[in-house]
């Protein structure tokens, strides 16, 4: 099999800038609550167009595709299950576009969320169903000239493992990331330290990278990090934390991290051990920008301690990142979009 582009470019490179947020990009657009922003691949390709140019000309060398939520699952809430194809190869289509007309090498990465669906025996959503449906949308990405699969937000391993098989059967390459939001853990009960032996255990089709995505703040997604590079992984770590903490404010939700916080975290990040590093919910262009510019002036220093991580992110959400407790919290999923 040649290699992938993520691959090529991880050998090239000590570190990728990937971008930032899409919900809050969107949203800024004009994209209204409750809507599909998938729907906009089509219906509204030149706002998707100015979406994508967006972090590419900050400087990400990676950028995700509008189809976080293009799963037959998240579409059928919006009469859309039977366009898993079309919506997902437009939103490809036009990435492709905007990583050719660059100078330099651009990973389009193909975003494929959560189905928002519960596993049996819990719920009712079955192995079979879900490889399923991530074999729909990944068709559909690779139609439109994704270089590679985006896995993100997940918080099950039953729903890393379909989305690896779903992938697969594709023959797509892969990277995925779960949330950790719980007091360390996903809301399945997921520490870091599952993550590493559960992407260790993947012999037949493993992700190119793995690692974490949104969370709580910046601060815990740091410290998950280096739970990730404690158990010395032999794959790519990615980080891709909010910019800062959501605050309700005038009816909306705002995030409260600078891009000099982001800069930051971007150089904390790589010090700690990841490869692939960008922003998740309200990280903007102007956030992209001072991270690349950070990432390429501060030289990699060592890994920075909790202390440090307080110090410069602020505090952690919960006293420890679960790793080692007795029993971690799960509680039942939440249907939600990536930032």
């Amino acid at each position: 099999m040649p290699q992938d582009a993520l691959t090529k470019m991880l050998e090239a490179r000590e570190w990728i800038l990937a971008d930032g947020a899409t919900g809050t990009n969107l949203f800024n657009m004009g994209l209204q609550s409750g809507d599909a922003p998938e729907l906009w691949n089509v219906d509204h390709p030149e706002r998707i167009r100015d979406l994508y140019r967006g972090p590419v000309e900050a400087g990400s060398d990676l950028f995700l595709t509008n189809t976080f939520g293009g799963n037959a699952s998240r579409l059928k809430l919006h009469d859309a299950q039977d366009r898993v194809r079309e919506l997902n190869r437009a939103g490809a289509e036009i990435a492709r576009e905007v990583a050719d007309a660059q100078s330099r090498p651009v990973v389009v990465a193909g975003s494929v969320g959560p189905t928002g669906d519960i596993f049996v025996p819990m719920g009712t959503l079955t192995h079979e169903v879900a490889v399923e449906m991530f074999h729909e949308q990944a068709e559909g990405l690779k139609e439109g000239g994704a270089d590679i699969l985006w896995v993100e937000t997940v918080s099950s391993p039953e729903e890393y493992r379909a989305a690896s098989e779903g992938a697969a059967l594709a023959d797509m390459p892969w990277c995925g990331t779960m949330s950790f939001d719980t007091a360390g853990r996903t809301m399945m009960g997921v520490t870091s330290a599952d993550m590493v032996t559960l992407v260790g255990k993947m012999k037949e089709h493993p992700p190119v990278a793995f690692g974490a995505n949104c969370g709580v703040g910046a601060s815990d997604l740091l410290r998950t990090v280096l739970g990730f590079a404690a158990q010395s992984p032999d794959r790519p770590i990615i980080a891709k934390g909010n910019a800062g903490i959501p605050k309700y404010v005038d009816g909306h939700i705002h995030y409260n991290g600078t891009p000099e916080l982001m800069a930051d975290y971007a150089v904390m990040a790589r010090d700690a051990g990841a490869r692939i590093i960008g922003g998740c919910c309200g990280t903007t262009s102007e956030h992209l920008r001072h991270m690349r510019e950070a990432l390429e002036t501060k030289a990699k220093g060592p890994a920075p301690d909790l202390a440090e991580i307080e110090a410069k992110m602020g505090g952690f959400s919960s006293p420890s990142d679960g790793t080692g407790d007795v029993a971690g919290p799960v509680r039942q999923r939440r249907g939600r979009r990536r930032g």
